[in-house]
């Protein structure tokens, strides 16, 4: 073996093979993959491999597609073929109309990325695929690309190009320990001996966490059985003349595809097993469950009944492997939280499928600091410290038991709630709140107009609509209350936190004590990484002088990740994360100042404490720091408060409030108005795939400040014109939103796709956020937008339809 290594890649299944292969592929041949056993001897072995296009994201598709191209070229390459049945097809079927109309938003979304699904009738479905019945069935989704591919045979070939290209493969290796060195380098301990790398990769499928816990982390990740048996030939597939189509039920739970003469027949039961929650024997190598039939007999009747055939068919084989879950199904592929010079390629539960793309993407982000897709619905620091692997094995049984069953808009399953609270969370529930999820925290969502009052999901505007309403009408004409659970903020102190920040974002960074700003973070590709309120605090006897630093509440292992990897030893810099000590209470409304000068000493009028100013007080008897700070465009104060004191503080407003009609409002009201006035969410209209002025952030950025972290790119990036602008859209609809993802069309083909969609009750028009065409993006464009299979037209106007110039959050 090698004593040093540019990448020591850790397991040998898709994950390790592909990520090898693209590393290889991105230019660097000294890097080694290290097995413990054969290579495909964990899950890889036992997949299904079915190879599918179907996602749920433009991310997910897009690395689906890398995968089906990658799988196509190794399965052509007459050095080391694959076997690939490539283009069979395959459905997804639906029974229900709400079903039909997800199926018709991923078409739209999927569009945009180059791919192409037919929405299909019943009828139809039966024609593609003459073994199942229509008997209950609406319709389904047609993915063309749709196949199946030999496991070790792709990882094998994936191995043999990466040797080709200079890598390493080390089978019958066992990794035994792991230990990072001053410099942020590794050691990698074997059973062969000791290697020495400047970056590790964690693709250890199953046992996953054996490699975590050798550098101190504990992953996400859980483990469920799944059983799968592979039929007799089956006459009527012969008589057909082609290979039957893929099929995923989510009526009955199952799935299928052709195997030789035959079907492979899979099953995601209600009651359902995890798996190794205990340990994992280290004998358990090219190894299975033992079969448990049983178990899936409810699903196999549904089965039986969804396709009459297999109830005349024998058995030739049961499997039974474990297969890895996240807590939100999606991988956990980048960065290690809290690591340097660590990343993970973890949670495949479809690795076959995904395995070539999830391995590019990966590869980008170790080679070039970034990939060519914003992967934040993959990356590891999605989950911060509730992410534990007791809330993941909840999450995985939820998730296996709807395995085909997509969430509906605003749909927040049960299991594993709450992961994180609030003192306030009993007390809001008690006044009829319902709650969204954000990294865990329970947020309230909006106030149930009656005690019973269930939302019915869907992709058209809901039985939410006029209860969020009247929390928008009444924060506009007087005054409403907001929690805002799990916002990330952080102390910055030391002589060069201003110098620090300056250096870390593109735009002007406040330094005077009591003021505060909007800044962005850019990467060094001059793309879009961060948004960031800063405030500067002055001495008192609450701290030194010091910096506060807010961002959106999922970006807390992000953004702390991003600040400490960038501080210079010779920095006098220290940063520490309150985002678990704190809460925000919104107090918002035109009665706002009345009711904060009822409960708070001091001055708070507009000249005393004007817009963008921070100032700490007490609430009552509560300690509290105030911004004056607005996402809904109303007069707004942003009050954040310790959490030992938050109910003290929370009853004090409430007692002001008496006088003027306080009410509650949630994160839908504030997700509307925010629409209205041109503000933007982090990781729907902010990503790395666009920089900030494709963005519409041309007025935050300052390029003759000094250095900053993109800037030499970002210059470079003037020289040409931008691929895409940030527009809002008025969607000539009253019936349903604009979803993320869905494609912006014109003579047939895409020219735009949204990010965000939401109405606005203030200016009573549906309101839309997209990136398009340059050609598109002057204010009276118009355009159709792909609505769930309906073209509706949307118009360009111009960003912050409400009050244009600020008056009424400045007033």
């Amino acid at each position: 073996m090698k004593s040093r290594t540019k990448v020591a890649v850790i397991g040998g299944g898709i994950a390790g093979c592909s990520t090898l292969y693209h590393l290889t592929q991105e230019g660097w041949s000294d890097v080694v993959l290290i097995e413990r056993d054969e290579l495909t001897s964990g899950t890889t072995w036992h997949s299904a491999a079915q190879v599918t296009n179907f996602g749920m994201n433009q991310t997910m598709v897009g690395l689906k597609s890398h995968s089906i191209a990658l799988y196509k070229k190794l399965r052509d390459d007459p050095e080391y073929p694959v076997g690939y049945h490539h283009g069979d097809g395959g459905i997804r079927l639906a029974n229900t109309e709400g079903h039909m109309q997800g199926y018709r938003h991923f078409a739209s979304m999927a569009r945009g990325m180059g791919v192409e699904y037919e929405i299909l009738d019943a009828e139809e479905c039966a024609r593609r695929h003459p073994l199942i019945s229509t008997e209950n069935l609406l319709g389904g989704l047609w993915d063309g690309e749709d196949g199946d591919i030999d496991p070790a045979q792709l990882c094998q070939a994936l191995a043999f190009h990466a040797r080709k290209a200079g890598a390493e493969v080390y089978r019958n290796t066992a990794v035994t320990g792991l230990k990072q060195l001053s410099d942020d380098t590794w050691v990698v301990q074997t059973t062969k001996g000791d290697i020495a790398a400047d970056i590790v990769v964690n693709a250890g499928g199953y046992r996953v966490n054996e490699i975590g816990a050798m550098m101190g982390v504990r992953h996400p990740v859980a483990s469920m059985e799944h059983q799968y048996f592979v039929t007799e030939d089956i006459p009527a597939i012969a008589e057909a003349g082609h290979r039957m189509p893929l099929l995923r039920c989510p009526i009955s739970d199952y799935y299928s595809r052709q195997e030789k003469g035959g079907l492979l027949v899979g099953f995601y039961e209600q009651d359902c097993k995890t798996w190794g929650m205990d340990g994992i024997s280290p004998d358990f190598s090219n190894d299975l469950c033992p079969d448990d039939l049983d178990r899936v007999m409810d699903v196999l009747e549904g089965a039986f009944e969804r396709m009459p055939v297999l109830a005349d068919v024998g058995i030739k084989r049961v499997v039974n492997g474990p297969i890895t879950y996240t807590i939100d199904g999606a991988p956990l592929v980048g960065p290690i939280p809290g690591k340097r010079n660590a990343f993970c390629i973890i949670g495949l539960r479809a690795g076959l499928g995904e395995g070539g793309g999830h391995g590019w993407l990966l590869a980008q982000q170790i080679v070039h600091g970034e990939a060519c897709y914003d992967t934040w619905c993959i990356d590891p620091r999605r989950f911060t410290g509730h992410a534990t692997v007791e809330l993941t094995a909840l999450k995985a049984v939820e998730d296996y038991q709807n395995e085909f069953r997509f969430h509906f808009p605003h749909e927040h399953r049960p299991a594993g709630r709450p992961a994180k609270t609030t003192p306030l969370t009993p007390v809001l529930a008690a006044e009829g709140a319902e709650f969204t999820i954000v990294n865990g925290w329970e947020r309230m969502d909006y106030i149930k107009p009656t005690p019973d009052f269930v939302a019915t999901h869907s992709f058209a505007f809901d039985n939410t609509f006029a209860a969020v309403g009247a929390e928008v009408a009444h924060v506009h004409t007087k005054v409403g209350l907001c929690e805002v659970s799990g916002f990330n903020r952080f102390e910055i102190t030391g002589a060069d936190r201003h110098a620090f920040m300056d250096r870390m974002s593109c735009s002007f960074v406040p330094k005077k004590d009591g003021r505060v700003g909007l800044v962005y973070l850019l990467n060094e590709q001059g793309m879009v990484k961060s948004e960031a309120t800063v405030a500067n605090l002055p001495a008192s006897d609450r701290g030194p002088e010091r910096m506060w630093y807010g961002s959106a509440a999922a970006s807390e292992y992000h953004d702390m990740d991003w600040l400490r990897a960038h501080m210079r030893a010779d920095e006098d810099v220290q940063i520490r994360s309150l985002t678990n000590d704190m809460t925000i209470l919104v107090l918002a409304g035109p009665d706002a100042r009345a009711v904060l000068q009822a409960c708070a000493r001091g001055d708070w009028s507009n000249d005393a404490f004007p817009f963008l100013r921070v100032r700490e007080c007490e609430i009552g008897f509560a300690p509290a720091t105030v911004m004056r700070v607005s996402f809904s465009g109303e007069l707004a104060y942003e009050i954040h408060v310790p959490n030992a004191s938050l109910y003290a503080a929370y009853l004090a407003l409430r007692a002001a409030g008496e006088n003027f009609d306080l009410r509650l409002f949630g994160a839908r009201a504030v997700e509307s108005m925010r629409m209205e006035k041109g503000f933007l969410h982090w990781k729907a209209d902010l990503i790395t795939e666009f920089d900030p002025y494709e963005t519409g952030l041309t007025r935050f950025v300052r390029l003759d400040k000094g250095p900053f972290v993109g800037r030499e790119a970002l210059r470079e990036r003037l020289t040409s014109a931008p691929r895409k602008q940030l527009v809002t859209l008025h969607v000539k609809t009253d019936h349903a939103p604009a979803h993320a993802g869905a494609s912006l069309m014109e003579a047939g083909r895409v020219v735009g796709t949204i990010t965000s969609g939401a109405w606005g009750y203030r200016t009573q028009k549906n309101l839309a956020y997209a990136f398009v065409e340059t050609d598109f993006a002057n204010v009276g464009a118009t355009m159709s937008l792909d609505l769930c299979g309906d073209l509706i037209e949307a118009e360009v106007i111009a960003p912050g339809a409400f009050d244009p110039e600020h008056k009424r959050m400045r007033g």
